[in-house]
């Protein structure tokens, strides 16, 4: 019997494993919250190369800048105010070898994430809050289901 971590049998060094939507899941929720890093950075280096803002004259809010510089900022916050949530339960799948559990909605989970996100940027009219509001209960539903499957699978 070989060696094993977290239930996988180890691979010869340069053999990859097939990466589970686990982990597909957790990299796509890092990368969503780059490209929102990135926005926010090149949106304020144009403004402030251009001389149209000193480099510290930004409020964190973005909302000097326009309303959508606002929302983008907002939905950065709102994508690092639950990563330890969603990536913290990403992670102890991927840590526990249980992504078995998570793996079935861990892409509706990031679906849920980035919908909420693009439609928070493209509007605060009513019918948008409601649609955000709604893709942000799909992702509380679903790590409501994995905390509540992963705490009864240890209890057994």
């Amino acid at each position: 019997m070989g060696l094993r971590s977290a239930g996988h049998a180890l691979r010869a060094p340069g053999q990859l494993r097939p990466m589970t939507n686990t982990a597909l899941a957790f990299l796509g929720y890092v990368g969503w919250m780059l490209i929102l890093t990135l926005a926010i950075a090149g949106q304020r280096s144009f403004l402030t190369l251009s001389g149209q803002r000193a480099a510290n004259s930004f409020d964190p809010s973005g909302s000097d800048v326009s309303p959508f510089a606002g929302r983008l900022c907002r939905t950065h916050a709102n994508g690092y105010e639950h990563f330890p949530i969603i990536g913290g339960l990403l992670l102890f799948a991927l840590a526990t070898g249980q992504t078995a559990v998570t793996d079935p909605l861990a892409l509706t989970m990031l679906a849920a994430r980035i919908l909420q996100g693009g439609v928070h940027l493209a509007s605060t009219s009513v019918v948008a809050v409601f649609a955000r509001f709604g893709f942000f209960v799909v992702q509380v539903a679903i790590a409501a289901y994995w905390t509540w499957t992963f705490l009864t699978r240890a209890a057994a």
